[in-house]
């Protein structure tokens, strides 16, 4: 077949000087990295370049994309460069949309794309490279595609070539990831671009984004030529920006909103040329950061904020957080204001504000849901995530977090291994929730009405804010039924279409298509997808839910749904107090108890009544933290009275127990030997004590079922249990309870006082004691108050012998005169300790 070479496209481009240099490179390694910035042509030349390399012998070129619009538009770009249409020589691949044929030699593909390629052939035997484009974005896909693409190299495809291009990228991890691999740079195209610092005005401390943006757009289109692309954290700011606008620009400028979800061809239109006679204002998320070259471009307008998804593992639900982009964004977005001459680039913040950016935004693997990427390394034969490397390993609680969902969904079984159920799930390529509740919907006739769901789900609303979050409502738009005149039917075609890939092959459920489906139907597919969102509703006007989670949930009071008791949330803003409910569908229990029979827990607990002052015992049956009944057992036993006495300590505190002096003494004397014997003693601070009361207080709680009860305990001896035999010995030896001081006295030493422990005796008592003592194998020395005969301090020293050389000749001589019936001689060394008056014949000393 006939590899095409000429290029239509003449001008020369920056990347270009640097084209030889890399074809001998990876002729002479198989591994490399590209650094170009913006412009430089990296995304189109690299792949068209590398077509004639004698290693690639016949195998195809796999190029990867962050973005549908950027992997589609590139194919293009490099089709036409080749005078054909993307499809033949140049082809793309995305979940949606495939343009390939049996000439493709150059498949751009999104990333998500690449571990179902690989996971099907993981030599990837049709592919002689693997190009990672836009590597700086570090999504989740990517890491893992690399990680993945790595272990073939080096396991089964020696000859495989991994080229790794980015604008802004940090090499040093990814070097330390690939080994001693060359680097190559290249200069850029980018023209000067001047920045103007735009901060809101100072009296304005919590300005409104809309306001600031269409300021400074009306401010660029009155002094700057060209067309203006403004950065915006989400769609939501997109609308609300272009409804501001369209009433405020000339007849001559076009405002052209784009983000992810835009359907093709209005994307299209968004990256294409203004008219002659126009000028465009294109409204964008961070989908236009990279890859794309939007022409006409010469003034960006930045409001320095972006939106991710930050997933909480102690929920197991994402939120969407808005915050400050950084300061690699900042420079790519600055960009695109010069990529086709001089620019000019307003930012929203201040100059100052500039230096306090992070230089990098997080890689998406420190911050998002982890159970599709564990269940994929399942499927790869990869139980823990030190089997691959990473250049950011997932965090520990993400991933034990997405075991611990998958192992519940039945995806993964105790050892982590994949199961039967899992690889069916994975085949979806959906989140393992969503394609949990497809298989099952399908067992239970409900097929269609779960691929619909799914198809809804994984894509932003289609009713978008203030439709309420009734889910039946969505589906009743999606076949026909409701909707309004700006529901997009383009959309609804798209998703209707993916609701069929998703549906049962050869299912053909006559009933099911012929029925419009119940709201209770939708919760209950909705349940098996989110078992740890189900809600019921806690007593009051508000409605505000109880999730299995533990977590709380609000739902708005005019919401349709706020009159059902039970509910499913599928959607809510995931904060971690009480999370605001947008999608939802309400559910029966019965129908709950039915479907979720195996994670529902029977069993005994017991709770500490106030009111009462005793342990309350029930019967209950729990799905997670819901409770979903009880009834009363007249004969609790003693060791569920245990639990509800030990419940209500940790509910009352600690210091609810009856506590000693002498036990405040253990504690802080077992405290000391912990500082300094690391290891050897065990933790009793009061967290570890109350993480640790069915160890040590339990046993001694026998017969106690009141809590007026507890005042008999005697809770040194409970707490000694904490110590072996050998233990309570040293104890003693260690951190003794006393002293004996020169008297024959023993006086209590004081642990628990500040920079203790602390021995405090009358001066007189301690004559001729010379030797500071010490505890804790001589580690510590004691702090020693001196007192006056009326027991009022003199002097505090942890140095005897340089208290008496050194301090004492000035306690003598300024506390004498008031206390003349006590001695005070003038070597103290030598003088008889005593405690009380002069004794009878002593001789009065001057």
């Amino acid at each position: 077949m006939r590899e095409p070479s000429a290029l239509t496209d003449k001008k020369v481009l920056p990347i270009d000087h640097i084209l030889p240099e890399l074809k001998q490179t990876l002729e002479q390694t198989t591994t490399a990295l590209l650094q170009a910035p913006p412009g430089a042509g990296k995304t189109t030349r690299v792949p068209l370049a590398l077509l004639d390399a004698p290693w690639r012998q016949g195998r195809k070129i796999l190029m990867l994309e962050p973005r549908r619009l950027a992997a589609r538009s590139a194919a293009r770009y490099m089709a036409a460069q080749l005078g054909e249409k993307a499809g033949q020589t140049v082809g793309y691949r995305t979940r949606l949309d495939t343009k390939v044929s049996g000439a493709t030699r150059i498949e751009v593909v999104t990333e998500g794309i690449l571990t179902r390629l690989i996971q099907s052939d993981p030599m990837l035997e049709e592919y002689a490279a693997v190009l990672f484009d836009e590597f700086h974005e570090r999504s989740l896909q990517a890491d893992l595609g690399l990680a993945l693409v790595r272990e073939t190299q080096e396991a089964l495809r020696e000859d495989l070539r991994v080229l790794v291009m980015s604008a802004t990228l940090d090499t040093a991890p990814i070097a330390r990831l690939l080994g001693d691999v060359p680097v190559l740079s290249s200069e850029g195209r980018a023209f000067p671009v001047d920045v103007f610092y735009r901060p809101a005005p100072g009296a304005q401390r919590n300005p409104r984004l809309l306001d600031q943006v269409v300021a400074v757009v009306a401010e660029a289109l009155a002094q700057q030529p060209g067309s203006v692309l403004v950065f915006l954290p989400g769609a939501g700011e997109i609308h609300r920006v272009a409804q501001a606008l369209a009433g405020q620009v000339a007849p001559n400028v076009v405002i052209a909103p784009l983000f992810g979800n835009l359907k093709a061809a209005e994307q299209d239109q968004a990256i294409t040329p203004a008219a002659a006679g126009t000028r465009k204002v294109v409204l964008a998320t961070a989908i236009a950061e990279t890859s794309l070259t939007i022409e006409g471009v010469r003034v960006v307008v930045d409001s320095g904020q972006q939106r991710r998804a930050v997933f909480d593992p102690n929920s197991g639900m994402t939120r969407l957080v808005t915050g400050r982009v950084s300061k690699a964004s900042a420079e790519q977005r600055k960009g695109r204001a010069g990529r086709v001459e001089p620019g000019v680039c307003y930012r929203l913040w201040s100059e100052s504000e500039q230096f306090g950016l992070a230089e990098f935004t997080p890689p998406e693997i420190r911050e998002a849901d982890l159970a599709p990427l564990v269940l994929e390394l399942a499927q790869w034969g990869a139980r823990v995530p030190d089997k691959l490397v990473w250049i950011d390993p997932p965090p520990p609680a993400h991933w034990q977090q997405a075991v611990a969902l998958l192992q519940w969904l039945e995806m993964l079984d105790d050892e982590g291994a994949i199961t039967e159920h899992g690889k069916s799930a994975r085949a979806l390529g959906i989140h393992p929730r969503l394609a949990h509740m497809v298989i099952l919907g399908r067992s239970l006739k409900l097929g269609r009405l779960a691929a619909e769901l799914a198809a809804l789900l994984e894509d932003r609303d289609l009713l978008g804010p203030g439709a309420g979050a009734d889910m039946h409502e969505r589906i009743r738009v999606l076949r026909g039924e409701g909707g309004s005149p700006r529901t997009d039917p383009h959309r609804l075609q798209a998703l209707r279409l993916q609701a069929k890939r998703l549906s049962e092959p050869g299912a053909n459920d006559k009933s099911e298509q012929e029925t419009v489906p119940t709201a209770t139907e939708v919760g209950r597919l909705l349940a098996l997808a989110y078992p740890d969102r189900i809600g019921k509703r806690r007593p009051g006007d508000t409605p505000r839910y109880q999730l299995s989670n533990g977590k709380g949930a609000l739902l708005r009071a005019d919401d349709g749904l706020a009159r059902h008791e039970w509910l499913v949330a599928a959607d809510l803003d995931g904060k971690s107090r009480e999370a605001t409910i947008y999608l939802a569908a309400p559910v029966d229990l019965p129908t709950l108890e039915d479907d979720l029979a195996a994670h529902i827990r029977e069993q005994d607990e017991a709770e500490w009544d106030d009111k009462r002052g005793t342990v309350v015992a029930r019967k209950t049956r729990r799905l997670g933290a819901l409770l979903l009944a009880e009834k009363p057992l007249a004969k609790p036993s003693p060791e569920l009275i245990q639990q509800g006495i030990l419940a209500a300590v940790r509910r009352k505190g600690l210091d609810s127990l009856p506590w000693t002096p002498g036990a405040r003494q253990w504690q802080a004397r077992v405290a000391l030997l912990g500082r300094h014997f690391p290891g050897q003693w065990p933790d009793v601070g009061d967290q570890a004590l109350t993480e640790t009361l069915e160890h040590w207080l339990a046993p001694f709680l026998t017969g106690i079922s009141r809590w007026s009860e507890l005042a008999k305990l005697n809770l040194q001896n409970a707490l000694n249990s904490l110590l072996e035999y050998p233990q309570q010995q040293q104890l003693s030896e260690l951190a003794p309870s006393a002293l004996i001081i020169p008297t024959g006295s023993s006086v209590s030493l004081d642990y628990a006082a500040e920079n203790g422990p602390v021995l405090a005796a009358k001066l007189q008592a301690l004559f001729g004691w010379t030797k500071t003592p010490e505890v804790a194998g001589g580690k510590v020395p004691v702090v020693i108050h001196l007192l006056s005969p009326a027991r009022r301090p003199l002097a505090v020293t942890a140095d005897l012998a340089s208290f008496w050389s050194n301090v004492y000749p000035q306690v003598r001589k300024d506390t004498r005169g008031r206390y003349p019936k006590h001695p005070w001689p003038e070597d103290p060394l030598t003088a008889v300790a005593q405690q009380g008056v002069k004794r009878q014949g002593v001789k009065k000393s001057n």
